[in-house]
């Protein structure tokens, strides 16, 4: 299919590395657009360059200051509509407020459903995100939702970086991950293990503790696979129930590192070989703050998913052939 019309890319504040290197791997210069505040705190948006009739993709991921993103979002969306672009694409690889997926709780907010209702009356034609927290988040909206996985990516570090994955088990966290290892541990003919957290006793402050429900660790090669990690609690927990049932060694894959009031040096004194994120969030910062932490990029997966997309082609194949051929690149 031939377009007319171009790629054009724009970019918040949210992770300028990332925009800037899918924009490389395009070969597509970014549209210069400054995003400020004004001394009140609001968000002023500057787009110096035509956007009508484009194909728009916009990359802001859901970080640090996570509503600040999200408004910049929301504007840079609405200011391209009024603009009269063609199309508006939000890459958002770190999807804000994805734990908020349902009503857990008397008087909770779906905040996920309130998002994905701002991001569509903004203007936003089609999304790109990358490992929702849960899945059906993509029902939330009534345009298309594509939902990259980092599983290729993983799959190819295992196989590649971690010596004796052969011997390896993979193991979730919580039940919640059991999709997600299976899937991994099929793929790579290994066993899963699943991890339960609960509380010692009734009251709100009684101590955690973890218990494997299924699968064997003893002597095996021991890899954590999970979405997202924050604090680092559950990873710590995990880690510790996974050395004292006698795992050989210990590796950690999380997609999204949050990593926001994360204590580095905890992650450097527990008994891990190293935990491997994505940079669906700008990891410079905590590169620099811990020796085991290593970082995959996730630019190639973002700029090909932008290219099929504005060529019409299938994202779903992104994960087959293109993905299985692809190495992985470590920052």
């Amino acid at each position: 299919m031939h377009h007319n019309n171009s790629i054009r890319i724009l970019a918040g504040n949210s992770h300028p590395e990332l925009a800037q290197s899918v924009s490389e791997r395009l070969n597509v210069p970014l549209v210069p657009c400054t995003v400020k505040k004004f001394s009140n705190g609001e968000t002023n948006v500057k787009i110096s360059e035509s956007v009508r009739d484009e194909d728009v993709f916009i990359i802001q991921s859901g970080c640090n200051d996570a509503n600040d993103n999200l408004m910049e979002l929301l504007i840079l969306i609405s200011a391209c509509k009024t603009a009269s672009a063609r199309r508006i694409t939000a890459v958002i690889p770190s999807f804000p407020y994805a734990r908020m997926d349902k009503k857990d709780k008397s008087r909770a907010p779906i905040t996920a459903k309130l998002v994905a209702n701002m991001l569509v009356v903004a203007g936003c034609d089609h999304v790109i995100t990358m490992d929702l927290h849960a899945s059906q988040i993509q029902g939330f909206f009534d345009i298309p939702v594509d939902n990259l996985f980092s599983e290729p990516l993983m799959l190819s570090y295992i196989k590649r970086s971690i010596s004796g994955w052969k011997n390896g088990i993979i193991v979730s966290p919580d039940a919640g991950g059991a999709k997600r290892v299976t899937a991994i541990a099929d793929k790579l003919g290994v066993e899963f293990a699943l991890i339960h957290r609960k509380r010692d006793g009734k009251a709100l402050d009684a101590p955690e503790r973890m218990e494997i429900l299924v699968g064997d660790v003893k002597d095996k090669v021991a890899i954590l696979v999970d979405d997202m990690i924050d604090t680092g609690a559950t990873l710590a927990l995990a880690t510790r129930t996974l050395h004292e049932k006698g795992a050989k060694s210990i590796h950690a894959l999380v997609t999204h590192g949050l990593l926001s009031s994360i204590n580095l040096s905890m992650v450097e004194r527990l008994p891990l070989e190293h935990l491997v994120v994505t940079n669906t969030i700008p990891q410079n910062k905590n590169k620099n703050g811990c020796s085991k932490l290593t970082v995959i990029d996730i630019s190639p997966t973002i700029a090909e998913s932008i290219r099929r997309t504005h060529n019409g082609e299938s994202i779903s194949l992104l994960f087959g052939e293109w993905a299985e051929s692809g190495n992985v690149e470590v920052l």
